[in-house]
C-alpha cells in the first residue's frame, strides 16, 4: 500500500522549494541532508510530503518523549491510512542493574513497564515485518538491543480456518510465544479458555482474537472487544506475533548453553586467578539458574544480557535494533533525525554511559563479560545502518552541515505558511530589569497573551515566580521535577489561559507549539554557556515566532558574541521573511490551533483519590480486612500512576504497599 498523505492544506512559501529539493536530493543518493527549517515553518508537513513522494519506510527520531509524541499525533493525522507507530522507552520507572563497590551494595533491576507503550512499541516491529507503509517515531530508544528480527520472525503464527490443530496445540504456540495463561485476567499479553472458544490478547493490539475450535482444526476466527467479549469481525485469516521482543528457540538452547557455560567456566577461572573467590561462586551461581529459568519456561528477567549467544553474534559485535527491523523490512528507508542539533549528541552519548556501569557488574561477579553486548548502538554502528539522513533542525550545528554542505544538499525553509515573521529582538540593561519586565507582562496580558520566561537556574526560576504571583500576576513554574507527559498539561494550561506567565530554564527550547505566546523573556542573556550559546538563543527566540506581535527581549550588562550571532541570525531571516511578503502581497496571519488530545489520558481525580488512601493509611490502627482492601486500592493507584508515566508517584505508592504489607520497611522513595 502506498502512502495517502490527508491534508487541508497545500505546501506554501518555501514548502513547495524544500520539498522538491529534499526529494530530488534522496533521488540523487545523497546520504546527507539538513532542512533548516524556521519554528512554524511546517518541518513535519515538509516532511510528510516527502515521505509520500518516496514511498518508503520511514523513521522518524526525536530527542525526548514528548516531542516524539506530539510528532506521532501530527504524522497519525497526515496519514491515517497508513502504519504510523510511537517506539520510545516503555519504562514508567527504571532502575537498571547495578553495583556500587564502596558500600557494597548490589540494586536489583526494577522497572514499571507502561502497557499502553508496550503495546505501541510491539506494533512497530509488527508492522515493520508485515508491510512497507510505515513510519516509526522514535526516541533513541531505536539504538538499542530488542533482538534478532530474523529470530523474531520465526515465531510468528499465521492462522486460518480450517488449520489442523488440537487445543493443546494452539494453548503450546501461545505459550511459545510468550503469551501467559489467564481465564480470570484477560489483558495484552494473554489468552483464555472458555468453552470450545480460545481468546488470545495480542500484546501489539487494541482488540482480542477469538478462535473456535472443535477437536482437531481451527474452525472460526474472529475479532472482539477485549472488555466485554462482544464479536467485532469476522476474519478469513490472522498473523499472530510474539508478546515480547527477546524470543529464544528451545531447539538452540544445546549449542547456546554450552557456549555460555563455556565462557563461565572461563570467566569463573579468572575470577579464582584474581583470588575473587566470592565473586567466581556468585557468577556460577547466578548464571546457572539464569539457564535453568530459560530451559524452564524460555525466559528469565535479564535474558537480553545473554543475546549475543541466542543471536548468534561474536563479543564487540552490534546488537539488532529497531533499524535491523526497517531493514528487514525494505533495502531503504528514509530516516528523518528531528531536532538534530539535540538528537545527534544524545546518540552519541548513550554507549559509554551503559557501558560503564556493566564493567562494575562484571568485574564482581554479577554478569559475564557477554552483558557488555547488550548495549545501544555506537554512533559509527548507527550511521552505517541509516541508509540516508536529513537532518531538522531551525539551528543545526556544525557537524550536520558539514556533512550535507559537501553534496550542497542544505535546504532552507524561512517562510511560514501564515506569513508571520521572526520575532523583534531587543536587549535591555540587567539593572531595574523586573520593574520593566512587570510592564511588560502587564501590557500583553491586557491583550490576553502569553508570556515565557527563561532564567539560568531553577532558584532564580522559583524566586521569580513566587515574586510574580505576590504580585497578582497569574504565573506557573516548568521545571524537571515535572514528569514528561505532565508538562504537556503545564503548557495546555497556558494556552487556555489559566495561567499568563510561565517561568523555565531548559524547558523552553525546542518544539514547544505555543501560538499564544506573544513575549519571550531571556534573562541573564550575557551569560555565555551551554544555555546561552548562539544555538540555545535562536531556539528560545523561536518559542514567541508563532504569533503576529511576537517579541523578544534579552537583559543583559554586555552584549556576548553568542547574542550578535543568535540576534544576527533572526534579522537574516526576519528580513528574508518581510521581504517575501512584500513580493507576494501576503499580510501575516495569526495561527488558532487546537490543543490536542493527550497520548495517555489522565484521570481527573487522580491526585485527590492518592491523597485520600495516603491518609488512610497513616492510620494507627487498620484492621486486617481493612489492610487487605487498601493494599488492593493502592495497588490500582500505583498501575495507574505507572501508565500515566507520573513514575514518582508510582514509587511512592508502592512503597507505601511494602510498608503496609511489612511496618519494618521505610517508606522513603528512593529515586
Amino acid at each position: 500500500m502506498k502512502f495517502q498523505l490527508k491534508s487541508n492544506f497545500r505546501p506554501t512559501g518555501d514548502q513547495p522549494v524544500a520539498i522538491d529539493k529534499l526529494i530530488k536530493s534522496i533521488k540523487n543518493n545523497n546520504r546527507h541532508q539538513v532542512l533548516l527549517g524556521v519554528t512554524g515553518s511546517g518541518k513535519t508537513f515538509t516532511m510528510a510530503n516527502v515521505i509520500a513522494n518516496l514511498n518508503l519506510p520511514t523513521l522518524v527520531i526525536s530527542h525526548n518523549k514528548t516531542l516524539a509524541a506530539q510528532l506521532y499525533q501530527e504524522f497519525k493525522e497526515f496519514f491515517p491510512n497508513n502504519a504510523v507507530c510511537y517506539f520510545v522507552s516503555y519504562y514508567d520507572y527504571y532502575q537498571p542493574e547495578a553495583y556500587v563497590p564502596q558500600t557494597d551494595t548490589y540494586i536489583e533491576k526494577e522497572v514499571e513497564i507502561n502497557e499502553e507503550i508496550d503495546k505501541l512499541r510491539l506494533s512497530s516491529t509488527a508492522n515493520l515485518l508485515s508491510r512497507k507503509d510505515v513510519i516509526v517515531i522514535a526516541s533513541v530508544s531505536c539504538i538499542y538491543n530488542i533482538g534478532n528480527p530474523l529470530e523474531f520472525g520465526k515465531f510468528v503464527m499465521e492462522i486460518r480456518p480450517g488449520v489442523k490443530i488440537d487445543r493443546k496445540g494452539i494453548l503450546s504456540r501461545f505459550t511459545d510465544l510468550q503469551y501467559e495463561r489467564n481465564d480470570y485476567g484477560f489483558r495484552r499479553g494473554t489468552f483464555r479458555v472458555r468453552g470450545e472458544d480460545v481468546d488470545l490478547f495480542p500484546a501489539y493490539s487494541d482488540l482480542g482474537l477469538r478462535f473456535e475450535t472443535t477437536e482437531k482444526e481451527i474452525k472460526k476466527i474472529y475479532e472482539i472487544n477485549p472488555l466485554t467479549g462482544n464479536i467485532k469481525n469476522l476474519l478469513n485469516s490472522t498473523v499472530i506475533y510474539p508478546a515480547k521482543h527477546f524470543m529464544t528457540n528451545p531447539k538452540s538452547y544445546k549449542s547456546v548453553f554450552k557456549e555460555i557455560r563455556k565462557d563461565l567456566v572461563n570467566r569463573v577461572e579468572e575470577l579464582k586467578k584474581q583470588n575473587n573467590i566470592l565473586e567466581a561462586h556468585r557468577l556460577h551461581q547466578r548464571t546457572n539458574y539464569d539457564l535453568e529459568m530459560i530451559k524452564e519456561i524460555g525466559y528469565v528477567n535479564g535474558i537480553e544480557n545473554y543475546s549475543r549467544y541466542f543471536d548468534g553474534r561474536k563479543p564487540g559485535d552490534p546488537p539488532y535494533t529497531l533499524l535491523d527491523y526497517f531493514k528487514t523490512c525494505s533495502k531503504n528507508f528514509l530516516t528523518f533525525i528531528d531536532e538534530s542539533h539535540m538528537t545527534i549528541p544524545q546518540i552519541k552519548g548513550m554507549y559509554r554511559g551503559d557501558r560503564s556501569r556493566k564493567e562494575t557488574l562484571i568485574e564482581h561477579g554479577f554478569r559475564l563479560p557477554s552483558a557488555l553486548d547488550n548495549r545501544p548502538l555506537k554512533y559509527e554502528e548507527f550511521a552505517k545502518r541509516v541508509n540516508q539522513i536529513t537532518f531538522v533542525s531551525a539551528t543545526p550545528d556544525e557537524y550536520e552541515l558539514s556533512l550535507a554542505i559537501e553534496q550542497k544538499a542544505i535546504t532552507e525553509q524561512l517562510i511560514r505558511p501564515t506569513g508571520l515573521v521572526d520575532p523583534k529582538v531587543s536587549i535591555k540593561p540587567s539593572k531595574g530589569q523586573i520593574s520593566d519586565l512587570m510592564k511588560e507582562i502587564n501590557k500583553r496580558v491586557s491583550k490576553n497573551q502569553r508570556i515565557l520566561i527563561t532564567t539560568l537556574t531553577k532558584r532564580m526560576a522559583e524566586d521569580l515566580s513566587s515574586y510574580l504571583s505576590e504580585q497578582g500576576v497569574k504565573v506557573s513554574y516548568l521545571h524537571s521535577d515535572i514528569q514528561t507527559l505532565k508538562r504537556q498539561d503545564v503548557l495546555d494550561k497556558l494556552r487556555l489561559a489559566e495561567f499568563d506567565v510561565l517561568v523555565g530554564i531548559n524547558l523552553l527550547r525546542e518544539g514547544l507549539d505555543l501560538p499564544e505566546v506573544s513575549l519571550v523573556v531571556i534573562l541573564d542573556a550575557d551569560k555565555e554557556g551551554f544555555l546561552r550559546s548562539k544555538t540555545s538563543l535562536i531556539q528560545t527566540m523561536g518559542r514567541a515566532a508563532r504569533h503576529i506581535d511576537a517579541e523578544v527581549i534579552m537583559y543583559a550588562d554586555i552584549v556576548t558574541n553568542s547574542m550578535k550571532e543568535a540576534v544576527r541570525e533572526v534579522e537574516r531571516r526576519r528580513k528574508a521573511q518581510t521581504r517575501y511578503n512584500k513580493r507576494h502581497n501576503i499580510t501575516p496571519q495569526g495561527i488558532s490551533k487546537a490543543i490536542r488530545a493527550k497520548l495517555v489520558e489522565q484521570e481527573e481525580q487522580e491526585d485527590k483519590t492518592i491523597d485520600f488512601l495516603l491518609t488512610l493509611s497513616k492510620k494507627e490502627v487498620i484492621l486486617p480486612d481493612e489492610k487487605e482492601k487498601l493494599i488492593k486500592k493502592l495497588r490500582v493507584e500505583m498501575k495507574n500512576a505507572a501508565k500515566d508515566l507520573d513514575f514518582e508517584t508510582a514509587a511512592m505508592l508502592r512503597d507505601e504497599i511494602r510498608h503496609l504489607q511489612n511496618p519494618d520497611v521505610p517508606t522513603k522513595t528512593l529515586m
